[in-house]
């Protein structure tokens, strides 16, 4: 690891330790969050990819955010330091991180061609930075949403749009391994898992209006036949990551990331990779929302057997 890598890896991620009013599940640490253990992050890079699916149109640059003004969770520091070394390993972009949301300014994003929103929670941007927010978005630029990233803006319709959809619970938690399908095993963004479902894992997020496949292009979902998987939302919609034209602008999310090893997964960093591509405007690809689909694609399910397995 370079000299740089080593010094982003050691900054320390700070959080807010002021109380959320009338959010009571939320808890935020009260000290400094450690910064991500070497080992791990010598994992993720080792799982990355050596180069980009597609060069990069220009020079990229991507600004992370990782301020949480509700829960936090502890892979924060890994999972921001895996997205800057993803960059750096690909040469897709460069990236640097933040939890000052200060930064959300007209002036300040004109330097950035894609925010990423990593974990971040019940987020709250002033007037101010969320008119920068969507202005960036206006002339074309990126979004990337990163697990808890759908937990925000419940105040900001137009925010909760540009993610896709807002966190309503998660019958499925962390300590769980689920089967997941791929809802379009031919798309471009879904080259990575090689045509075939998986099981993870992970938390994985039910998701509550705006989310909509009106408005989304869904990638990956539960695999509500398999067994292992119940509850959730009663269209048995529950999706794990979609892109979207939005604003002039592009998304892509993924509720994949509540778990550190989900970082040093190769499949799911390569549809990370992707999905950033596609939100920098490099990666081009269809992202027509799945409703508008001349023909539903057969999905690809998880296999009952010896089906890819990322749960360590």
């Amino acid at each position: 690891m370079s000299e740089r890598s080593r010094g982003v890896s050691r900054r320390r991620f700070l959080a807010t330790s002021a109380a959320v009013a009338g959010a009571a599940a939320y808890v935020r640490p009260s000290l400094a969050a450690d910064p991500p253990n070497e080992a791990d992050v010598a994992k993720c890079v080792a799982a990355m990819p050596d180069s980009p699916t597609v060069p990069p149109k220009k020079e990229r640059r991507i600004l992370i955010i990782d301020k949480c003004q509700g829960f936090y969770h502890g892979v924060i520091p890994l999972a921001s330091e895996a997205m800057i070394q993803l960059g750096a390993k690909t040469g897709a972009y460069t990236a640097e991180r933040t939890d000052d949301l200060a930064v959300l300014t007209a002036d300040n994003l004109a330097n950035y061609d894609a925010l990423l929103f990593n974990n971040t929670t019940r987020l709250d941007p002033t007037d101010e930075s969320k008119k920068a927010i969507l202005d960036f978005m206006a002339e074309g630029k990126g979004v990337i949403g990163v697990h808890a990233a759908a937990d925000n803006f419940y105040d900001w319709p137009e925010g909760a749009a540009m993610i896709g959809g807002l966190f309503a619970g998660h019958p499925w938690g962390g300590g769980g391994t689920w089967a997941v399908k791929l809802d379009e095993p031919k798309h471009t963004l879904c080259k990575a898992f090689d045509n075939e479902g998986f099981l993870v894992k992970d938390e994985i997020y039910q998701m509550k209006d705006p989310y909509s496949r009106e408005a989304l292009r869904v990638l990956v979902s539960l695999d509500m036949d398999e067994g292992r998987n119940v509850s959730g939302r009663e269209d048995g919609d529950n999706a794990i990551s979609w892109i979207q034209p939005c604003n002039g602008g592009r998304v892509f999310y993924c509720s994949l990331g509540h778990n550190n090893h989900i970082f040093w997964s190769p499949a799911i960093l390569q549809h990370y990779c992707d999905g950033i591509q596609y939100a920098l405007g490099d990666l081009e690809c269809d992202a027509r929302p799945s409703a508008e689909l001349d023909a539903v694609p057969t999905p690809a399910l998880c296999p009952q057997e010896d089906a890819t397995a990322y749960v360590e």
